[in-house]
């Protein structure tokens, strides 16, 4: 695996999600939510919320690609 390319994965799964999920936060008061970010009880939640979707990513693309195998041996 191209560690660069699962790093910019997960990245943009940290993005994507941190904008959907305080959209309105962003929009508002986007200084206030970057404070609150560090100044939370539990700062490191949004790495673990977006390593298990990374996770659950990566286990559909490793059975996409296994079929893919699969398949293509005929």
């Amino acid at each position: 695996m191209n560690l660069k390319k699962e790093l910019l994965i997960f990245v943009v799964l940290f993005v994507i999600s941190s904008l959907v999920v305080h959209m309105t936060s962003f929009i508002e008061t986007p200084i206030e939510q970057l404070k609150a970010l560090f100044s939370h009880a539990m700062p490191y939640h949004p790495f673990l919320y977006v390593f298990l979707i990374y996770i659950v990513i990566a286990i559909i693309r490793f059975a996409i690609n296994l079929l893919k195998k699969l398949f293509s041996k005929k």
